[in-house]
């Protein structure tokens, strides 16, 4: 048996609207570009241990 979906909190809401929006920026920034837009931050590298990086 299903249960049904709860309704997204505000916090969620808002969220997934910065979310979107950082997504919609990071397209409008980039167009034309052959690679999609990527919303993670790849891990450093060890060549990058003395670069300092904020999350």
């Amino acid at each position: 048996m299903t249960r049904p979906h709860a309704t997204p909190s505000p916090e969620e809401l808002k969220e997934k609207r910065d979310l979107e929006e950082a997504l919609e920026e990071g397209l409008e920034e980039t167009f034309p570009g052959s690679d999609p837009v990527n919303v993670t931050q790849p891990p450093p590298s060890r060549g990058d241990g003395h670069v300092k990086r904020s999350d």
